[in-house]
């Protein structure tokens, strides 16, 4: 599998978030071209702020290699990860991270801050961009879209 599968899957993840309500970020963590874990955003159905889809799938990846070290790991996420994503990434030693696209409001791995690649850190991660990145944004702007229109709706009443 090449990193487009992957990140076929870490959309699939983002979809199951939209049919549940919740912003549709997904994410999959890959070892050795297996799935071990995946994520999609569960904040709103959980009530838990750290629901992230990048969180859920470090949670799985790690029970299912018996520790918390996801050394030799990939983790794809259709969105950037935010501060508290990307310092659970640091802290599972994730080897490289592949990011469908950007976001520029709450980015920790380029667009705000690079927490990923902060040399004060004890662990580097690789980071690859633009993956499947027009799908990607497409699901997440079509989201923010239909939320904008439903608020604006509801305070038209």
């Amino acid at each position: 599998m090449n990193p487009e599968d992957f990140m076929q899957e870490a959309l699939k993840e983002a979809e199951k978030a939209l049919s549940i309500g919740e912003v549709p970020v997904g994410a999959v963590i890959e070892k050795d071209g297996v799935i071990i874990g995946r994520g999609h955003n569960m904040t709103e159905t959980s009530k838990d702020p750290t629901s992230h889809a990048e969180v859920i799938a470090i949670r799985e990846a790690a029970q299912k290699l018996g520790g918390w070290r996801l050394l030799g790991c990939r983790m794809y996420v259709t969105t950037e990860p935010c501060s508290m994503c990307a310092g659970a990434m640091v802290l599972a030693r994730i080897q490289k991270v592949y990011i469908g696209t950007r976001d520029p409001k709450t980015g920790a791995c380029g667009s705000l801050m690079n927490i990923l690649q902060d040399e004060r850190l004890n662990h580097y991660i690789e980071i690859d961009t633009g993956i499947m990145q027009q799908q990607c944004e497409k699901i997440m702007k079509s989201f923010f879209q239909k939320l904008r229109k439903k608020k604006s709706e509801e305070n038209t009443i």
